[in-house]
């Protein structure tokens, strides 16, 4: 039964992993939309403030081809992350479904050592009744 508790042990570990790896994940796809919001702030801001003075309009173009860059390098990211999010949604599941196996073989293991003690116990059982009977009858 060892060996089937190692396996169990081990492949929650692979799944806790995995869920630190999602959560990881998780954590900086986050990170770059609250960028994004930023840089539209930011962006907003800039416009408000070319609107306000004359001579920052002048600025405002080159302003704008910035945004628009720094913005598609962080809608770049969220792509990849958003692939890598999947990956590891497809590791995870599978971790799952090899977790389950294993805690089903152990349930299974445990489930035949019980049947077979209570065969063992039951057979004890009718000998020292067959035992007792014998002596009766002498």
């Amino acid at each position: 039964m060892s060996w089937a508790k190692s396996l169990v042990k081990l492949s929650t570990y692979e799944v806790e992993v995995l869920q630190k790896r999602m959560a990881e994940i998780n954590q900086r796809r986050a990170d770059v939309e609250m960028r994004l919001l930023m840089l539209e702030a930011e962006g907003e801001a800039e416009a408000q403030n070319a609107r306000a003075n004359a001579d920052a309009g002048w600025y405002h173009i080159g302003f704008l081809d910035g945004l628009r860059a720094r913005r598609a390098a962080l809608f770049d990211q969220l792509k990849a992350l958003e692939l890598e999010e999947q990956g590891a949604r497809d590791a995870l599941n599978g971790a799952f479904e090899e977790q389950k196996k294993y805690e089903q073989v152990a349930e299974e293991i445990r489930l035949k050592q019980v049947r077979e003690l209570a065969r063992r116990d039951s057979a004890a059982m009718d000998e020292m009744g067959l035992r007792r009977a014998a002596a009766g009858r002498r």
